[in-house]
């Protein structure tokens, strides 16, 4: 797989590194940044990682061994394309996504291991409890009360476009390498984002190809190098990626596997803002200018701003949604959208 370009990619700022002691340690980390920060050998210790250090089919072997019997969901790319799991030509998808059994997966890699044009297989997001038996007993970072998704990401070398998410993220690497390449939030425009509803893995992603930026194209993207992050990550290595952070994730090596878990401050039972986003776009972006400016002060008064004066001349026990959302009072709201959608 080749490497970035070093006279673009050399002079990137590397992610700040961090030590734990212990699961106290990490947590009061993860509670006080705002910014990326890598501990190296968080999880050494694992039974996976210490099986991806003796091989990389050592590791899919310990997998194989915990996988449950049912279909698992697979990306399987284009030879040729260098690892990039993107769009083709067309604006489709340059890869396939097919369901197999993780044997069968795993016995193509077999086979076409050490070649140079093999085609690049991906195993995204992988719930571990759904998945497997005794993986995340054995394989698991103390995260103490957080309530959070567990997922394995798998496969060969691999280019995966800068996006984002809204959860906070705890990447560990299990086997393999990884490069992450980090954006703050506010860089969005620098990235040159596609679609939203024609998206490789469910999130807008780059359109710039970070292995070949084409600056004519996409000349802000200088801009979004000034403000990046990089590290490479090694087996046992984690990452904490904060929330809405942007990140370009490379699998370096002949075979990769990544445990993540994703966690939210705000109760999960609130809305995901990108359905706001995308309702929003709907509702009101082609709207004349003078309404959406309307809408705009709205949005700004409700909910950006969101100050006393918006209830403060209402009785308490009458202020509906415009009281602190609670399970009640969202699933009330969200049954009301689901009605007024339905129209």
């Amino acid at each position: 797989m080749a490497e970035a370009d070093p006279g673009i990619f050399s002079s990137i700022a590397p992610i700040r590194e961090v030590t734990v002691a212990d699961a106290a340690a990490l947590d009061a980390a993860l509670r006080a940044a705002k910014t990326p920060f890598v501990v190296r050998g968080l999880v050494e210790d694992w039974p996976l990682v210490q099986a991806g250090l003796r091989s990389g089919k050592a590791a899919r072997d310990y997998l194989l061994a915990r996988a449950r019997p049912r279909p698992f969901t697979v990306a399987v790319g284009t030879r040729g394309s260098g690892g990039r799991l993107f769009y083709d030509a067309a604006m489709g998808m340059n890869f396939q996504t097919v369901q197999a059994q993780l044997g069968e997966v795993f016995g193509q890699i077999d086979l076409d291991e050490g070649k140079a044009d093999a085609p690049p297989v991906y195993l995204a997001s992988i719930d571990v409890h759904d998945f497997f038996d005794g993986l995340h007993a054995a394989n698991h970072a103390d995260l103490g009360e957080r309530s959070c998704i567990a997922s394995i990401w798998m496969g060969t070398p691999t280019r995966i476009a800068a996006h984002n998410d809204f959860p906070d993220n705890l990447a560990c690497v299990a086997a393999g390498r990884r490069r992450f390449t980090l954006f703050p939030p506010d860089q969005f425009r620098n990235l040159y984002l596609g679609p939203i509803d024609n998206t490789p893995a469910g999130r807008a992603v780059s359109m710039v190809d970070f292995h070949a930026p084409d600056f004519a194209a996409h000349p802000r993207f200088r801009e979004a190098l000034r403000h990046a992050q990089v590290a490479e990550l090694a087996p046992g290595d984690a990452l904490h990626i904060p929330s809405t952070w942007w990140h370009h994730v490379e699998g370096l090596a002949p075979f990769n596997v990544l445990v993540n878990y994703w966690w939210r401050d705000t109760p999960r039972w609130l809305g995901q803002p990108q359905d706001a986003l995308n309702h929003a776009m709907m509702a009101i972006r082609d709207l004349p200018a003078d309404e959406k400016a309307h809408w705009r002060d709205l949005l700004d008064y409700y909910v950006f701003e969101n100050s006393e004066d918006v209830v403060k001349h209402i009785p308490a026990e009458a202020r509906g949604v415009l009281a602190p959302m609670t399970t009640e009072s969202t699933g009330r709201l969200r049954a009301y959208l689901l009605r007024a959608l339905s129209r």
